[in-house]
């Protein structure tokens, strides 16, 4: 074993494909296919399971990735501290729905880090992606939420993949429209006030169904439905076709000052927000100051953290 074929696992598992680490680490694939297999025949584990649509982890692979990034972690330190080469850069990776709150406080989190060298990545998604994302140690950390609805769904899926749920806050859906519509002055609103107008939600892709759906509550039927992949095409919706959605009520002041407000939704449905991370690892020290920094501008919006 090589401190090589360590920093090629880790680069294996950051691109997601072979092909790409190959191109990332100028190395041919099939060089690279066989450094992988030769440690694999070393420690008498599968790293990695090989198919169609390409490589994944296996569950004695991410405890391997585990060790194998605190080997890497140690030898920078030892380089750093005798041949005074710059500290490796500080790694955060978050998948997470489409949330403000999650934007924010990574915005907060690089704001407050004291390094010159980092290399964060934040990735708005899919539900299922997220979950996929974080079992295969893509992203150290994954925000989505659980309800009545979903949650037998999820925690099944999050055991299958050995993934922890960590909730962090709950809250009532609210509806997010147009400070133009003709609604925007109730103090709240139900689902039959909304039925003239048209109902967003996230795509959840060929797998998706009604269990990954970021919306909590959704209309029994809707004449005028669309479905989008981003937030922001979420958001001009919103005020140019004075259409709706429903998410958690948490919005970001700027954005909320002119062009769009949330409002309660009555329904008996409660949202429980929560992070999730592979049972196998720990945070890294810039994820754990990401959640730190969550946990502040959660706060700030006036909801109580759980524990």
């Amino acid at each position: 074993m090589t401190l090589l074929q360590l920093k090629y696992i880790i680069k294996i598992v950051e691109c997601g494909s072979m092909n790409e680490a190959s191109h990332e680490l100028f190395i041919s694939q099939p060089a690279l296919s066989s450094s992988v297999k030769e440690l694999e025949g070393e420690l008498g584990v599968e790293i990695f399971t090989r198919h169609s649509q390409g490589i994944a982890l296996t569950v004695d692979g991410a405890e391997f990735l585990t060790y194998a990034r605190q080997v890497l972690d140690q030898v920078g330190l030892l380089e750093q501290r005798y041949q005074q080469t710059k500290p490796r850069k500080q790694l955060c990776r978050v998948s997470t729905q489409h949330y403000m709150f999650a934007v924010e406080a990574f915005v907060e989190m690089i704001n407050s880090i004291e390094a010159d060298e980092y290399e964060f990545t934040i990735r708005e998604t899919r539900t299922r992606d997220i979950i996929d994302q974080v079992a295969s140690l893509r992203s150290e950390i994954g925000i989505i939420y659980q309800s009545g609805f979903n949650k037998r769904v999820i925690t099944k899926l999050l055991r299958e993949k050995h993934l922890v749920f960590h909730p962090l806050f709950r809250c009532r859906p609210h509806v997010f429209i147009s400070r133009r519509n003709p609604l925007a002055g109730r103090s709240r609103l139900t689902m039959e006030n909304l039925e003239p107008y048209p109902f967003l939600q996230y795509e959840q892709g060929d797998e998706g169904s009604f269990y990954f759906a970021e919306e909590p509550v959704w209309p029994d039927y809707s004449p005028q439905q669309i479905t989008v992949s981003d937030r922001a095409t979420m958001l001009n919706f919103i005020v140019g076709l004075n259409a709706y959605t429903v998410c958690t009520g948490i919005d970001n002041e700027d954005l909320n000052t002119e062009k769009i407000t949330t409002i309660p939704l009555e329904s008996d449905e409660t949202m429980l927000l929560g992070w999730i991370n592979n049972e196998r690892t720990k945070p890294p020290e810039a994820a754990q100051l990401y959640l730190d920094k969550l946990g502040e501008v959660i706060t700030h919006h006036g909801f109580e953290l759980i524990g």
